[in-house]
């Protein structure tokens, strides 16, 4: 790892990522359980829950980050998105129906739309091109460190409390908050961007014109991806039917969460080395993989190394999709190319929702994974075709 890439926006946003997801990840692991347990409501229903708030979060993103392009300015919109879910979340601690845990939901995914794309954008714009996929996996890494101390925060909290699911939802404003407080305080609008507002912000939010012309096929193969890959609520359904207890839930999404933050920094290196393309395609076979295992998987013991080697599809991906996505991006619409990257992403997370919970109320879990499984080896094969190889290696 080069010394030189961990400081700066890369080092403060990275810092806000780890508080945003410890808040975040207090409450996600338990929030399946507090659905179909407490308010009883079905998988389905959880589908669609997940789904609606995170493709509403897409919409969101598409347009933050044509909006950062054109006026020149990225931080106001980081800001109020942190703010936004840093408030809305610990609201489920007072919640009495579903349609309040998606209203909620949909103002975290919401806020999570407004910051993305001009985050990432920033995060670009802040390294050489030729260091952005070591530069996303530390940032990634560090994403999913804050993602082993909220469940184990919530875990010891759930000990300390009885089990009482609500205080801790409430307790994850704390860490919210801080994040906030950093943002404001020590992230800065890159130079050359904050004087110059692009030219090319002039054009349309939806047009692709200035772009590489793979990245509108790049964005179709990742939608593809992202209709076998629902929402992580349903493997921790999985978990807890196969035996894995309310209390260990949290301490197995902070295992996951190990696995992603260790192998998002080689995700990223691998990605900067070998190209992106070829990164990718390592990881989207593992998914399909690991998705084949949860099908088959009949006793508890198995979900542990199964969630562990679902984190090393993370490393291998969350980088070095985000590194294509600013090699491909044109001159000064960096923020509209993570925008329309973060919205393929977010169209397709509602139909895939559905279609998995769907297919596991009314069929079983297996044929829902086995689905899952099978698209991303279209996927991969997409990619292969669409994509060329020496995609991703920018110099730009």
């Amino acid at each position: 790892m080069k010394r030189a890439v961990v400081r700066g926006n890369v080092l403060w946003l990275s810092i806000v990522s780890l508080l945003n997801d410890a808040a975040s990840e207090m409450i996600y692991p338990l929030l399946p359980l507090f659905l179909t347990g407490t308010l009883r409501a079905g998988a389905t229903l959880l589908g669609v829950i997940e789904g609606v708030a995170e493709s509403a979060s897409s919409f969101v993103k598409l347009f933050s980050g044509w909006f950062s392009d054109r006026f020149g300015r990225r931080k106001p919109l980081v800001i109020s998105g942190y703010g936004i879910a840093a408030i809305a979340r610990p609201l489920i601690a007072i919640v009495t129906s579903p349609w309040h845990v998606l209203a909620i939901r949909l103002s975290d995914r919401v806020g999570k739309g407004l910051r993305t794309a001009p985050r990432d954008a920033l995060l670009a714009e802040s390294v050489d091109a030729s260091m952005r996929g070591r530069a996303f996996g530390v940032h990634r890494a560090a994403d999913h460190l804050g993602a082993v101390i909220g469940p184990v925060l919530a875990s010891l909290l759930l000990l300390v409390l009885d089990g009482n699911l609500r205080v801790v939802f409430a307790a994850a404003l704390v860490p919210g908050l801080v994040a906030v407080l950093v943002v404001i305080l020590r992230v800065r609008e890159h130079a050359a961007h904050a004087a110059t507002p692009a030219a090319a912000g002039e054009r349309s939010v939806i047009g692709f014109r200035g772009h590489d012309p793979v990245f509108p096929r790049y964005l179709a193969v990742v939608f593809l991806f992202t209709l076998g890959n629902a929402t992580d609520a349903f493997l921790l359904l999985r978990a807890n039917a196969l035996g894995i207890s309310a209390a260990a839930i949290p301490l197995l999404w902070g295992v996951h969460h190990v696995s992603k933050s260790a192998w998002s920094v080689v995700g990223g290196a691998l990605s900067d080395r070998i190209g992106a393309r070829r990164a990718i395609v390592m990881g989207w076979l593992v998914y399909a993989v690991t998705y084949a295992g949860f099908a088959l998987a009949s006793e508890a013991w198995q979900i542990w190394p199964l969630f562990i080697v679902y984190g090393f599809f993370y490393g291998l991906t969350e980088a070095p999709e985000k590194a294509l996505v600013a090699s491909l991006a044109g001159a000064g619409r960096k923020g509209h190319a993570f925008g329309a990257y973060h919205f393929a992403i977010g169209i397709g997370a509602l139909p895939a929702s559905i279609l998995f919970g769907f297919l596991w109320q009314t069929f079983n879990p297996a044929t829902a994974f086995y689905a899952g499984a099978s698209l991303s080896l279209l996927a991969v094969f997409m990619l292969i075709v669409w994509v060329p190889a020496h995609a991703g290696r920018s110099d730009t």
